[in-house]
């Protein structure tokens, strides 16, 4: 596979920080602080606001849209960086501009050209909103269980002319205010696309939900009552194809999710540090103290550099091949979501009694980032796609999967921690065979502990990758930090999985023997001063 950056899909880095650049100043132009506490205080979904980022003078939707129907033509790292930033200024409208561009989704890998022509065109000029309706009341993301329905309508000489829809989909992101929906609905060749536009009749787009965080998003549910959509709405002509085009981009929608929480994570994390700097107790600044930076700060600072180490070489990857990488974008989606909630959780305890103030805007986070854990596929989906196709894929390779990455950790230069996470990968392979061979695969519980090890390798190693390729002395420790964590995972869920399947005495000596469980442990050797020297870096100590 070629990850070359220079010959990937996208922008060139230059547009692509005119972008950025162009989100950032919303922050002073059209999304205030003021104006993002007003929005979500009072649960508004800010569409003017909306449309006018998406006009003429702004036209960010324009970003993933292909140059030959009016776009940009960017890719997966341009659509990532953006929509971290967007994040940044606030979750809430960054979801609904991530609901366009997943609705958006299924036109671009399964309609027509004509059909592109039309809807990629329209979205492209501007005037549109768009939303993915996919989830349903009692499916959830089980798309295979879908109950809305697509029944043929046969004109008189005994053809298709169209179709009409009845169901209701629930948790629709930009669904009450959309112009253009993406739905998926069982026709009888099976799950399919179709696209409904507002104002059909039948088509009821109900009032938005009063939800926990995202409250300047709009999440609506819709009922299909006997809307007639023509044949020509059907994406890519074809009947049944919904399940495969849905799943082409599970890879590239989840990444997107897990940009967007690392985005708000990264917000919450430049409060803490600016307020730590002025904070004085007991005589010094917060910042100053271990007690404060070691605990709240400089962990989560590590994990969303890993995360975001991850994010970029996935998103390279999806701009270099035609590979779906669904396993790739559900270990970036489980490990940046769940890492950006923890740090938005500990953003508030940092700041104390002020964290929980609306106007130091902590708490407005921590409402908004849970969602991440929760929307396209939970953490347990996730959890369950990583270990079911990691163990097959382990199998399948004969252990090479994971041998090979360790190999080359092994072979990194740098100190990065390498060393660390090849003995990791090397336990974890021999823990998913012991698993595979004595039928533990059958225990979810054992699955889920499998795959928080299977991320945490596998992120570790894009950190320690990006780690070794760069200067910066930082990030070569947040790296050495970062495997430490890793290994510390891997040797206590492995252990966790032999004594919850009663696996003892003996046999848990050969096993921590063979994995060199001691061994790993010193992968936190030296963590402290480690993390003296991040925290030198992050609040400007030295």
């Amino acid at each position: 596979m070629d990850t070359n950056a220079n010959h990937a899909r996208g922008l060139d880095p230059e547009s692509r920080q005119m972008v950025i650049e162009t989100v950032r100043q919303l922050r002073s132009r059209l999304l205030t602080k003021e104006k993002i506490l007003e929005l979500d205080k009072e649960e508004i979904f800010p569409e003017e606001i909306i449309r006018e980022m998406l006009g003429p003078e702004i036209g960010l939707q324009l970003l993933f849209i292909p140059e030959q129907y009016g776009g940009m033509g960017g890719g997966a790292r341009d659509c990532c960086a953006v929509t971290r930033e967007m994040a940044r200024i606030c979750l809430g409208i960054g979801t609904a501009f991530f609901a366009i561009q997943l609705g958006a989704d299924p036109i671009l890998v399964g309609a027509t050209d004509e059909q592109k022509e039309k809807w990629l065109g329209a979205i492209a000029e501007g005037g549109s909103l768009v939303a993915y309706a996919v989830t349903e009341p009692g499916a959830g993301s089980n798309l295979a269980a879908l109950k809305t329905k697509a029944d043929p309508v046969s004109g008189q000489s005994g053809e298709v002319i169209g179709y009409k829809l009845n169901g209701s989909k629930q948790f629709i992101s930009n669904g009450g205010y959309a112009d253009i929906i993406t739905v998926l609905a069982k026709a009888p060749e099976g799950p399919t696309f179709f696209v409904v536009e507002k104002g059909m009749e039948g088509l009821t787009q109900h009032k938005g939900e009063e939800k926990h965080g995202i409250r300047a998003s709009n999440t609506s549910p819709l009922t299909f009552d006997d809307v007639f959509v023509p044949k020509e709405n059907l994406l890519g002509g074809v009947p049944g194809k919904g399940l495969k085009q849905a799943n082409r981009v599970f890879g590239y929608t989840r990444l997107m999710v897990a940009s967007m929480a690392l985005g708000a994570g990264e917000a919450a994390l430049d409060i803490v540090i600016a307020y730590a700097k002025e904070r004085i107790q007991f005589g010094s600044p917060l910042s100053e103290k271990q007690g404060y930076t070691h605990k709240l700060v400089v962990p989560h600072a590590v994990r969303l550099a890993a995360a975001a180490a991850y994010i970029e070489q996935v998103a390279l990857q999806l701009d270099s091949c035609d590979e779906d990488l669904q396993v790739e974008g559900s270990i970036g989606k489980l490990f940046a979501t769940e890492a950006a909630n923890r740090c938005a959780d500990d953003a508030m305890q940092a700041l104390g009694g002020y964290g929980y103030i609306r106007e130091f805007e902590v708490e407005k986070i921590k409402r908004d980032i849970k969602i991440t854990c929760i929307y396209e596929g939970t953490s347990e989906i996730q959890q369950n796609i990583i270990s079911t196709f990691r163990w097959k894929k382990t199998r399948k390779t004969k252990g090479r999967f994971y041998l090979d990455l360790a190999d080359r950790m092994d072979n990194l230069a740098g100190p990065v921690g390498g060393k660390v996470l090849g003995l990791a990968a090397r336990c974890l392979n021999h823990t998913i065979n012991l698993a595979h061979e004595n039928r533990w695969t059958r225990q979810q519980a054992v699955m889920f502990a499998l795959a928080d090890m299977m991320t945490h390798v596998e992120v570790g190693a894009s950190l320690a990758c990006k780690a070794d390729q760069d200067d910066r002395e930082d990030l070569k420790a947040m790296s050495r930090l970062f495997a430490g964590e890793v290994a510390a995972t891997v040797a206590s869920k492995g252990l966790e999985i032999l004594l919850g399947m009663k696996v003892g005495g003996e046999q848990a000596a050969a096993w921590r023997s063979e994995v060199g469980y001691d061994d790993l442990w010193q992968g936190r050797y030296g963590w402290i001063a480690d993390m003296d020297l991040v925290a030198d870096s992050l609040f400007g100590r030295c």
